[in-house]
């Protein structure tokens, strides 16, 4: 069975800007590597280029400084802020869809599903149609999608910002799941209790001036920057 070892993401002194005389820099000297079996949380203020991180990482923008490596990553899936679904169709076929497309049998596809909603806590909803889905239930429902889609990487971008504090709460207590299939999870927040529910830590103020080059690289989240729930 592999085990994704070799799977990774390096960044080597990434910087991105979107003015054409480089000198307005998003972030700079970006270096760090991404692995399976961790869920990165991706910070920092707004307009700091959480999101442009992600389509770099991505390979769907070409950084303007540094270079990005990628290794047996395969496919990439990005969940969205705002889960759409098929109106009618129930929360067990959403997570199906991606193993019949690949070709397992119906049942076999099923089955793996629901294990899939049970990890997200959904699994006494599986026959619930989307459009009978609360915004937490539905957030969750494209998290386990996310999973089942077996991407080398997984984007999720925001995933509590359209969502009340207790609803946001049964997101943040399922994203440990995101990982079970050797995904390269990386999430994009502004949630101190999102964060917090990661593995790691990439906080794009460490990135924004020049003496970034010197701040330590694969950082974990930081225990001074905790927030007990």
């Amino acid at each position: 069975m592999n085990d994704h070892a070799a799977r990774r993401v390096t960044l080597t002194d990434v910087g991105h800007s979107f003015d054409a005389t480089g000198r307005d820099m998003l972030f700079r000297h970006l270096t760090v590597t991404l692995r399976p079996k961790h869920v990165y949380a991706l910070t920092g203020p707004s307009g700091s280029g959480k999101s442009t991180l992600l389509s770099i990482i991505a390979g769907w923008t070409k950084p303007v400084a540094g270079v990005v490596e990628r290794f047996d990553c395969g496919r990439v899936c990005w969940v969205l802020q705002n889960p759409h679904g098929v109106a009618r169709r129930s929360a067990v076929d959403h997570v199906a869809l991606p193993f019949i497309a690949r070709g397992e049998r119906r049942r076999d596809a099923q089955s793996r599903a629901m294990e899939l909603l049970r990890a997200f806590g959904l699994e006494s909803l599986a026959f619930k149609p989307f459009r009978d889905l609360s915004g937490g239930e539905a957030q969750r429902l494209m998290l386990a999608r996310g999973v089942a889609s077996r991407a080398g990487l997984l984007l999720v971008d925001e995933p509590t910002a359209q969502l009340d504090l207790n609803t946001a709460a049964t997101v943040n207590e399922h994203l440990h799941s995101l990982s079970m299939s050797g995904s390269i999870v990386v999430v994009a927040t502004h949630d101190p209790r999102t964060r917090d529910a990661c593995t790691d830590l990439i906080d794009l103020r460490d990135w924004q001036d020049e003496t970034s080059a010197n701040t330590s690289v694969n950082k974990e989240v930081r225990d001074d920057e905790r927030q007990t729930p």
